[in-house]
Formats: C-alpha cells, sequence, structure tokens
C-alpha cells in the first residue's frame, strides 16, 4: 500500500464527498440489518403460536407488519446503496479525471532525454490503463472496504448480542480465510506488475508499427511485424492468464467458506437449542442472515484484494514519473521580453545517452535583423544548436545568451513563444490544414492562414485539395508529401510572427524554384527579426548575413558569401558543386 498513499492527496480534496459516502454507507447497513432481526421476531410470533401464547388474529397482524417493515427497510437500504453508488464512484471518477491530467503535465514538463528513454506506447498504457487500475481501487475497492467494514463491525456486533457463542462459531473460518487472502494478493500484485509490462510492450509496437505504416508497406514486411504482433500477444495472453488463474481461486474458495459458516450455525446453532441456550429456532435463522449477508462481502475481499494489488503495481509504475524532475525548469517567473540578440560564448555540449561531442567551443553572434547560417555535413552540430537555443537541452560548458542574457536565466515559457521553429521532421497532427497552421497562433484569422500559406507557398497545392484548408491530415500528416508538410510547417512558423525564426533544414524537400520563391519570401518576413538558417544547400545561405560552417562540432569557416566563395574550403567546394548540378538539371 506504500506506492497508493500517493492517492491520499485526492482523499483529502474531495473528503466531503468521501464522509458522505461513509455516513450512506452506515446508515444503508443498519437499515439492511432489521430484515433478520424481523425474520426473527416472526418465528417467535410462530413459536409463540404454536405454544398457545398469541391468537391466530394476532400472529397474522404481527407477521404482517413485519412482513411490510421488511419491505419498507429493504427499499430504503437499497435508495441508499444506490446513493452511495453515486457518492463514492462519481468520487473515483473525478480522481481519474485529476491522476490523468496530473500524469500529462508531467508528461509535458519532461525534457528531450525522458522521450528518448521511454517508448511512446508504454506512456500512454501509464496514463490509460494503470489510470483506469486506479479508478477501479479508489472507486469500487474503496466503497466495497468501507461496505464490508461498515457491515462486518454492526453483522458482528448484532449476533454478539444475541449469542455470544453462536458467534465465536460462525467467525471461526474468518482465520484461514485471512490468511488465503494475504497469500494470493501477494501473488497478484507480483503477476499484475508482470502482466502490465507486456501490455506496454503490446501499446509500444503496435504504435510503433502505425505510424511506420508507409515504411513496413514499402517493404513488404506485414508479414514479419504480424508475426512479431503474435508472439507479444502470446506472451501477453499467458501473463493475463497465469494472473486470471490466481483471482479466479478467490471466488470458489469464500462460497465455500461461507457454506462451511452456515453448516456451523445449523449445526452448533440446532445442538443450542435443543439444550435450551438458545430461546428460540428464530436465532437460528436470524444467524443465517447473517452469514448470508456477510457472502458479497467476504467474496467481495477476494475481488477488492485484487485490484487493491492491481492498482499498486499501476501506481508504482506511474509513480515512477511522477517523481522524475525534468532536467529543463522555468527559474525566472517573471515576464521576459525578448529582443533577439543571439550570442554563443564557448559552448560545448554532448549528448549524455550516446556520448557524443555535438559542438566543441562554438561562439558566434547574430544581432536583431540579421540571419545566419549554419552549413555542414550531416551530424556536424548543426541541429544542436537550435535544439540549446530553445533549451531543450542545457548548455555545461561555456554560456548561450539572448539580449545579454543567458537563457536559462529567461522565462522558459516567454523565450520559446518568441521562436518560431520549422524542424527538420515537420510534424503535423491529424486535423485539418488550417488548424495546423493556427497551431502557431490560435486565434488567427482566416486572413491571416491564407496569408502565411501563401508566403510558405503551400497555398496553391492547399486550394486544390476537395476541402481546401478544411482538409483532415492523417497521423503525423500523412496526407500530404514531404515538401507539403515542410511548408505547412514553414507557414505555422510565419503566422506566429515571433521575434526569432529557426529553420532547420526545412526546404529540403522542396524543389530549387520554389525554395527560391519561400527564401525570397523570408527575407521580408524576416526584417527586424533574427534568423537562423539550417541547410544543406548554399542557394538557402547565400542572402544570410553571416555564414558558418560546422564539421565535427567545430566552426570551420565562417564569413558572407562574397567572402567564403572567394577563398578555398568547404563552402566554395560545395557551392560550385551545386551550381554545376542545378546547370545539368
Amino acid at each position: 500500500m506504500k506506492e497508493l498513499q500517493y492517492l491520499n492527496k485526492y482523499f483529502v480534496k474531495y473528503k466531503y464527498r468521501f464522509l458522505l459516502g461513509i455516513i450512506i454507507t452506515i446508515i444503508a447497513q443498519i437499515f439492511m440489518l432489521y430484515t433478520p432481526k424481523l425474520i426473527s421476531k416472526s418465528f417467535k410470533a410462530i413459536e409463540a403460536y404454536h405454544k398457545n401464547a398469541i391468537g391466530a388474529e394476532v400472529i397474522k397482524t404481527e407477521l404482517i407488519h413485519n412482513i411490510l417493515l421488511i419491505i419498507g427497510t429493504t427499499i430504503v437500504a437499497g435508495f441508499l446503496t444506490f446513493l452511495m453508488r453515486q457518492t463514492l464512484i462519481v468520487m473515483s471518477r473525478h480522481v481519474e479525471f485529476d491522476l490523468k491530467n496530473e500524469v500529462f503535465q508531467q508528461y509535458e514538463k519532461l525534457d528531450q532525454n525522458f522521450y528518448k528513454q521511454n517508448r511512446t506506447g508504454d506512456l500512454m498504457n501509464r496514463i490509460s490503463e494503470d489510470v483506469g487500475k486506479i479508478r477501479l481501487y479508489v472507486g469500487p475497492a474503496v466503497m466495497y472496504t468501507i461496505n464490508t467494514i461498515i457491515r462486518f463491525t454492526i453483522v458482528i456486533i448484532y449476533m454478539y448480542s444475541v449469542s455470544p457463542l453462536l458467534t465465536l462459531y460462525t467467525l471461526l473460518p474468518l482465520p484461514i480465510l485471512s490468511y488465503i487472502i494475504f497469500k494470493l494478493s501477494v501473488e497478484i500484485n507480483v503477476r499484475s506488475t508482470i502482466f502490465q509490462q507486456y501490455l506496454s510492450k503490446v501499446s509500444s509496437f503496435t504504435q510503433e508499427v502505425f505510424s511506420g505504416i508507409r515504411v513496413i508497406k514499402a517493404y513488404s514486411l506485414e508479414k514479419q511485424n504480424q508475426n512479431k504482433m503474435i508472439d507479444l500477444a502470446i506472451e501477453s495472453k499467458i501473463k493475463s492468464m497465469s494472473l486470471a488463474r490466481v483471482q479466479s481461486l478467490f471466488g470458489p474458495l469464500m462460497v465455500t467458506l461461507i457454506g462451511v459458516s452456515n453448516l456451523i450455525v445449523i449445526y452448533f446453532g440446532g445442538l443450542m437449542y435443543i439444550n435450551g441456550t438458545l430461546k428460540s429456532i428464530g436465532i437460528i435463522a436470524e444467524f443465517i442472515l447473517y452469514v448470508n449477508m456477510l457472502t458479497w462481502p467476504v467474496a467481495s475481499i477476494g475481488w477488492v484484494s485484487s485490484m487493491i494489488q492491481e492498482a499498486e503495481a499501476s501506481q508504482k509504475r506511474i509513480n515512477e514519473f511522477l517523481k522524475i524532475e525534468p532536467e529543463i525548469k522555468n527559474q525566472h517567473h517573471e515576464k521576459s521580453i525578448i529582443d533577439g540578440v543571439i550570442e554563443f560564448k564557448n559552448v560545448s555540449f554532448t549528448y549524455d545517452d550516446t556520448n557524443i561531442n555535438a559542438l566543441q567551443n562554438i561562439s558566434f553572434k547574430v544581432n536583431n535583423g540579421e540571419t545566419l547560417a549554419i552549413l555542414g555535413k550531416t551530424g556536424s552540430g548543426k541541429s544542436t544548436v537550435l535544439s540549446l537555443l530553445t533549451r531543450m537541452y542545457d548548455v555545461k560548458h561555456g554560456s548561450i545568451l539572448v539580449d545579454g542574457i543567458p537563457v536559462a536565466n529567461l522565462n522558459l515559457y516567454d523565450l520559446r513563444n518568441s521562436i518560431g521553429i520549422v524542424p527538420q521532421d515537420a510534424f503535423l497532427f491529424s486535423d485539418t490544414i488550417k488548424n495546423n497552421i493556427k497551431f502557431g497562433k490560435e486565434n488567427a484569422t482566416d486572413e491571416e492562414v491564407i496569408d502565411a500559406s501563401k508566403k510558405a507557398v503551400v497555398h496553391d497545392n492547399i486550394i486544390h485539395f476537395n476541402n481546401q484548408y478544411e482538409t483532415i491530415l492523417g497521423e503525423r500528416g500523412i496526407t500530404l508529401s514531404g515538401g507539403q508538410k515542410q511548408r505547412v510547417s514553414i507557414a505555422r512558423a510565419i503566422i506566429k510572427n515571433p521575434q526569432i525564426l529557426l529553420f532547420d533544414d526545412c526546404l529540403s524537400a522542396v524543389d530549387t524554384e520554389t525554395e527560391e520563391q519561400i527564401l525570397n519570401n523570408l527575407l521580408k518576413v524576416s526584417n527586424q527579426k533574427t534568423t537562423i538558417i539550417i541547410s544543406h544547400r548554399v542557394s538557402s545561405a547565400k542572402n544570410a548575413s553571416k555564414i558558418i560552417i560546422l564539421e565535427d562540432g567545430h566552426i570551420i569557416q565562417q564569413g558572407t558569401h562574397n567572402q567564403l566563395v572567394n577563398c578555398e574550403g568547404y563552402y566554395k567546394e560545395l557551392y560550385y558543386k551545386q551550381l554545376s548540378e542545378k546547370e545539368l538539371n
């Protein structure tokens, strides 16, 4: 139960619902216990009639009165039980809502390293399946536990007040029951944890397959992936069946022990009646009803124990993530106004997960209104520059300044809000094209969306779709071509109208003519803004205020286009190589 202590704050938050549910449960159990008392009273009246102690009319009136009371108390108890469920089960839905939001907010806070180390399917499983298991604990498990404790307490008090000795005999099987529940609960906890882990593996695998379905079909790998899925499903089924076998033991054991209790009541109660210890045969009937009233609570102990153990395993998995402190934190909560002067001073950076030295002693400065182009071979560290500037990672050696202030001392959200970034891998959501563009500015008008699309040279493509800007995209924008996705991403950055524009090789999938149009539009858009363009093409860099060339994390050349094209080195070689390719085409 240690992991489930995390949920105590929710019981405190919804304490009034919780306490009301307990009060209703107590009242409902009191009304339910009228039935055995009234039946016992009816038996005593029948016995008195047979002994000629009362007349026929009196017993008839007594029995009718008792029957009406039984019906009335049963209806009241049923209505109160309904209110109990409405109070406690609804509370569990509120807790589920809060916990899902808490987990999601934690996911949003966590940094890139976390997402490199964890699979999407596993993250989805924890926020859906695991939270669902916890809801069952907060709702049904807590409700039936309260119900069982209250009913046991009231029933045993009633039974003891009638016959202490017969109560003792009736409760003899309970220690055996407690021991069995303890042993089975431990085993359920172990098997439930293993099953949830396999469920996460299945979720992760299917999520990856669906995301990469085009590649799988292109390489005709459907059969291989189907076989992998079958293997995972078989393993998951084995673990599920293993858990189900243990859980299935509860019911039969509970019914058996209740049956034994009934036999004990009949046997010892009969002996006590014969010996005169019990004054009425109705007491035996009353005790049998008490025992049967305990049947569901006792039987539910196993089910509740199973839910608690599964919830414990699920909460442990959730706590693992909730306890993680994000590496990237907003350390400055006052509003930061960003002008856009960017400076890297002797910056070196190594990725913790791969130990790759991405940048080594990098220094440069870009003023407001200037454009910096960064060129270099794949893996030279170009994208790392943008990741550090947007604080996807924090630099450990050297310093990155924006307007002369270290980025770690700026309000993180103001910093990122002042940046419009077009990543190398253009990501689009499963929504309309219009809403994907408006992602950069939620309150943008249709005119602004169209204007941004025209500047990104994608408007003419969009209007030829059947639903134009209302076209729903497939997952990750699968409906569009690579070049169209890049241009929609550019439109999304333009419509935001940020102070800093970052383009990470975002024109690689467009032809040179379209690239030229976009670059000319960007020159107008980026006026009075700070722009960094990462590219493999000289055509994207030639109009920049400054160009730097990276190789293995080092700056090997820097200057303007005219300066670099007139001196020997990587830039000149690349320029003439691409120029000759263009002439051949």
